[in-house]
């Protein structure tokens, strides 16, 4: 695809994102029913329901592009991948979800030999929206489903003095608090999803370290976006993260190490 083609796929996903969240909403006003995955994490119909949408918004529009989704991998369906993929979380942050708050998000993100490229992250509570191509980040509000315009977001330049950090509402460890004690710290932010790298994105925090398992569809859509905002995300080793099917069995193929997401400053030096 050239940057037009990017264009018109995120204006595709910015309207998937925008349906799904609505029927996030729907579904928790008319009462939860919780339900145990595999690997004991909460799932509900939300979180079904809008994922059987978003799939059937990328099957309009980019058919021949696989869709690694959550709620399917876990169910044990898991398409061959490519150059070309869709990572998804139909609803990032479930755990906030259930106990009522607002930082949960429909994450949708797209992977070209390796890399994302192409990110959007929706918040339903809020009406907050993300985007990014290769082209640059933006961010904008919905009112009455119709995004407004777009407002372009770049990491800030590091402080002389103390950075802002923003951490996990719902699993921060010690491990991590390790992590930010390296650092002279201004300000710590709890968050829950990947609100966290928009976060970063538009230069509000320098740092977000995440020590602790995520998955590649809860990361892919806030990658591209911090990355075409100029920020990255790298392992404890310095390395990007991997975006593909690992030789792990089932939805492990697709698991994370511990992840830096960062703005201007390098947190390894």
């Amino acid at each position: 695809m050239n940057a037009a083609d990017d264009s018109r796929l995120v204006d595709a996903l910015v309207a998937a994102s925008i349906a799904a969240g609505d029927v996030i909403l729907e579904v928790r006003r008319g009462g939860l029913s919780v339900d145990k995955k595999t690997d004991s994490s909460p799932v509900t119909e939300a979180d079904r329901a809008a994922e059987r949408l978003i799939a059937a918004r990328l099957a309009e529009v980019a058919p021949s592009t696989p869709m690694i989704a959550e709620e399917a991998t876990y169910e044990g369906r898991i398409p061959e991948i490519g150059r070309e993929f869709f990572l998804v979380d139909p609803l990032d942050g479930t755990r906030e979800f259930v106990k009522g708050g607002n930082d949960f998000t429909v994450n949708i993100g797209l992977v070209r030999d390796g890399v994302p490229t192409v990110g959007v992250i929706f918040v339903p509570a809020t009406r907050k929206l993300y985007g990014a191509t290769l082209a640059g980040a933006w961010r904008a509000e919905v009112v009455n489903g119709v995004a407004s315009p777009r407002r372009p977001m770049r990491v800030r330049t590091p402080p002389d003095g103390p950075i802002n950090v923003v951490a996990s509402r719902s699993h921060r460890n010690r491990e991590t608090d390790a992590f930010i004690a390296r650092f002279d710290v201004g300000q710590i932010v709890s968050a829950g999803s990947s609100v966290k790298f928009c976060v970063v994105a538009a230069g509000e925090a320098d740092l977000y370290p995440r020590m602790g398992t995520t998955m590649q569809w809860d990361t892919a859509a806030g990658e591209a976006i911090l990355r075409a905002a100029g920020g990255r995300v790298i392992t404890e080793e310095g390395a990007p993260l991997f975006y593909g099917r690992g030789p792990a069995p089932g939805s492990d193929a697709f698991r994370n190490p511990s992840f830096i997401a960062t703005g201007g400053m390098d947190p390894l030096a």
